[in-house]
C-alpha cells in the first residue's frame, strides 16, 4: 500500500474527501456503481454518525467540537450541535480516550466507558492518593454527588457546595480541586455532561438522562472501541491503540491478538500497521485527491490518533502543530498533508484567519484557502476572510 492510499482512507472516514462523496474515491472514479466519473446518492451523515465515524470528536474545547463536526458536515449548525446534545441527547459529553472530553454517539457510551474504565479510574486512584483522599471519602463523595443530581441538572460549583455540607476537614481539602473530584463518576460512566447554565457546566445521571445502558465485559468492549478506531485510523500499530485510548501498549497489543481473525496486516512504504478484513478492498481502492484543501480546527481528532505523526507534518514543522501544554493549532491540509496553520482574530463582524504556509503559496491554493475561510465565517456567522503571513521557517 502507499502512503497515499492510506491518507485517502482515513480522510474519507473522517468525511474529509471530496464534499459530496461520503465515501473514498477509488481508481475507477468517485462512484463504482453508477460507472467511472459518477457519484453515488449517499444520504448526508447525521452528527451523531461524524461522532462514529471519527471514534469521537475531541471536545476538550467546546467550540472546536463544534468547528470539527461542521468541517464534516457542512450543514451543521452550533444550535443543532446543541440539539444533538441535550434535546435528542443521541451524542454524550463525557472523559472518554485519554482521560480527555470527546462527544460520542449516546449509543456508545457503555461500550467505551467499559473500555476505559479500568485504566482511567487507576487514574482517578492515583490523584485521589496524592491529594490525601481515603477510599471512603471517595465513595462518600460519589453518593452525595449521585444524590445531588436526583432532581435534575446542577453544576459543578453546586455539587461540590453540596459535598462540603457533607465533608469532614479532610476531606474539604481535596474538594478544592472540584473538576477531579468530580471524575470518578464521570469515568466510571455514572454521570455525563448536562446543558450549560450560562457559562456554567451541569452533569446529569446517566440512568435518568439516557436510556437504559447495555453491559459490556472489558474484553468485549475494548474489542469493539478498537474495530472503531481501526475503521477511522487504519492502518494502524497497537502502539497507536494505545497512544489513541490511553490504554497500555501491553493492553492494546493484547486487544489486536484477540481481533487477529478479523484484521490483516498490511505495510505502508515499509512501515507495518493492521487494517480490518472488512476494509481492505477499501484501503486497496482509494485514490487520494492530492490539491483538496481543508482547515481543521484546534484539537481536531483527525491529528490524534498515531503514534508519530510524520505521515502528517514533516519534523521541522511538528512543533508548529503540536505545541507545549497539548495544545493542537489549527491547521491547512491539502491532500493528505499539513501544510501550514492558522489562527483566528475575531473583531467586530468579522473572523479573520492568519494563515502561516510551510512553504510558498500559488494563486490557486489562496483562494482555495480563502473560500474554506469564507465558509467557516459563515459557520461562524461572521464574514470570514484569509490573510497570509510569511512563510513559517
Amino acid at each position: 500500500m502507499t502512503a497515499a492510499q492510506a491518507a485517502a482512507f482515513r480522510l474519507a472516514r473522517h468525511r474529509l474527501s471530496a464534499r459530496t462523496d461520503h465515501g473514498p474515491r477509488t481508481k475507477d472514479g468517485p462512484g463504482t456503481k453508477n460507472g467511472p466519473g459518477t457519484r453515488p446518492q449517499v444520504p448526508s451523515p447525521t452528527i451523531e454518525d461524524i461522532c462514529r465515524a471519527t471514534g469521537g470528536i475531541q471536545a476538550q474545547v467546546m467550540s472546536a467540537a463544534e468547528m470539527s463536526i461542521w468541517t464534516r458536515r457542512r450543514e451543521t449548525t452550533r444550535a443543532e450541535v446543541g440539539a444533538a446534545l441535550f434535546e435528542r441527547r443521541e451524542i454524550v459529553k463525557t472523559s472518554a480516550m485519554r482521560l480527555t472530553l470527546h462527544l460520542i454517539p449516546a449509543s456508545d457510551l457503555a461500550m467505551v466507558i467499559s473500555a476505559l474504565r479500568p485504566a482511567s479510574m487507576a487514574v482517578v486512584e492515583r490523584w485521589q492518593e496524592r491529594v490525601g483522599a481515603r477510599p471512603d471519602h471517595a465513595r462518600a463523595l460519589v453518593d452525595t454527588i449521585m444524590d445531588g443530581l436526583r432532581d435534575g441538572p446542577r453544576t459543578q460549583q453546586e455539587l461540590i457546595g453540596l459535598a462540603r455540607k457533607k465533608a469532614g476537614k479532610s476531606m474539604r481539602a481535596w474538594l478544592d480541586n472540584s473538576w477531579g473530584a468530580l471524575r470518578a463518576p464521570v469515568v466510571d460512566g455514572l454521570i455525563v455532561y448536562g446543558p450549560p447554565r450560562g457559562s456554567a457546566t451541569t452533569f446529569v445521571r446517566v440512568d435518568q438522562w439516557l436510556p437504559r445502558q447495555p453491559s459490556f465485559e472489558v474484553d468485549e468492549a475494548r474489542a469493539e472501541l478498537c474495530r472503531r478506531f481501526l475503521s477511522a485510523f487504519g492502518p494502524a500499530t497497537a502502539h497507536d491503540f494505545a497512544k489513541w485510548s490511553g490504554l497500555k501498549t501491553s493492553e492494546a497489543r493484547v486487544v489486536i491478538t484477540g481481533l487477529a481473525g478479523e484484521l490483516e496486516s498490511v505495510t505502508i512504504e515499509g512501515a507495518s500497521g493492521w487494517i480490518r478484513d472488512l476494509d481492505r478492498r477499501t484501503l486497496d481502492e482509494s485514490v487520494l485527491d492530492e490539491e483538496s484543501i481543508r482547515l481543521l480546527g484546534p484539537f481536531d481528532s483527525f491529528l490524534l490518533a498515531h503514534a508519530t505523526k510524520e505521515h502528517l507534518v514533516p519534523p521541522k514543522h511538528y512543533k508548529r502543530v503540536y505545541r507545549p501544554q497539548g495544545w493542537i493549532s489549527p491547521v491547512v491540509m491539502r491532500g493528505g498533508s499539513i501544510i501550514g496553520v492558522w489562527f483566528p482574530e475575531t473583531s467586530s463582524q468579522t473572523v479573520t484567519l492568519g494563515v502561516e504556509l510551510f512553504s510558498k503559496t500559488t494563486p490557486g491554493l489562496r483562494q482555495a484557502i480563502e473560500r474554506e475561510a469564507e465558509a467557516l465565517g459563515r459557520f461562524l456567522g461572521l464574514r470570514g476572510q484569509a490573510r497570509f503571513g510569511s512563510v513559517a521557517k
